[in-house]
């Protein structure tokens, strides 16, 4: 559950650019840059699930540049093309998302950014010692409350429910010798309360990996202008995977209300 490894990645095409970006702790973390209408134009940064890479979001960031956004998309820690550290379930993974955030704001000279994050990337950008990222925005989409609950969840989709209370525990309090934190320092529960700009919360009705109890949960705990959409079907692999119209209207709706429609200014790109 916690080995990182690397994965394909398929290298991008014009006008989109392949980058490393390097973590305050010296990580080398593999990104996808694709330009949006112009340098100034608000962006959009893409975060994936456990297990996948920068590949599982790229075709939403494709269509989110044709918007005329400016999307980035990365590996996290020990994923994809970056580098192999252990998965830590977005404690260590904040410090990609971070720099990453930081990366696109410079890069379109401070304009507004959110942040999609599937999963693990929805931890990561809550988890960070500093708290959340400042996001202009944020979407949340199928990301779990607490390491515990989502821990035994998923071993009680394979099991049962009584196995997943008798073994969690099992899991849960190996954090302090692998990721030198308890597991009550993984909630993304406890840390959406600090995070101030608008959310959209984004789950599943048939998941059993976050239950649509967990997605309510974390919608009630967003302390500010909010949405919550639950998806009628699919399981935990196709709420991370969501790429249909219905989801694409639902973000791009977002977006405009909280970052804005990229205008016709400043530089223009040229592809």
């Amino acid at each position: 559950m916690t080995a990182g490894h690397n994965s394909r990645v398929v290298s991008a095409t014009s006008p989109s650019e392949d980058i490393r970006l390097e973590t305050q702790d010296g990580v080398s973390i593999a990104a996808t840059f694709t330009p949006g209408r112009n340098d100034r134009s608000p962006a959009v940064l893409l975060l994936h699930g456990v297990g996948a890479s920068r590949q599982a979001t790229a075709a939403n960031a494709g269509w989110l540049a044709s918007l005329g956004y400016a999307t980035l998309t990365i590996d996290f820690r020990g994923h994809g093309q970056s580098g192999i550290k252990p998965r830590t379930f977005g404690l260590n993974e904040a410090l990609d998302a971070q720099t990453a955030f930081a990366w696109l704001k410079h890069r379109q000279h401070h304009a507004s950014v959110a942040i999609i994050g599937i999963s693990l990337g929805g931890a990561a950008s809550l988890l960070g010692d500093d708290g959340p990222i400042p996001a202009d925005a944020l979407i949340l989409q199928a990301v779990y409350p607490d390491i515990r609950q989502a821990i035994r969840n998923r071993i009680a989709s394979r099991t049962s429910v009584g196995v997943g209370y008798l073994f969690e525990p099992l899991l849960s309090y190996q954090a302090p010798l692998r990721f030198g934190a308890w597991p009550s320092r993984l909630s993304p529960l406890k840390a959406l309360p600090r995070y101030r700009g608008p959310v959209l919360v984004i789950g599943g009705e048939q998941d059993r990996s976050t239950p649509p109890s967990e997605t309510r949960a974390m919608f009630a705990a967003a302390p500010g202008r909010k949405e919550l959409w639950l998806v009628p079907f699919g399981d935990h692999a196709d709420i991370c995977d969501l790429a249909s119209p219905a989801y694409r209207r639902h973000v791009e709706a977002f977006l405009l209300k909280t970052i804005g429609r990229p205008a016709n200014t400043g530089s223009e790109i040229s592809a």
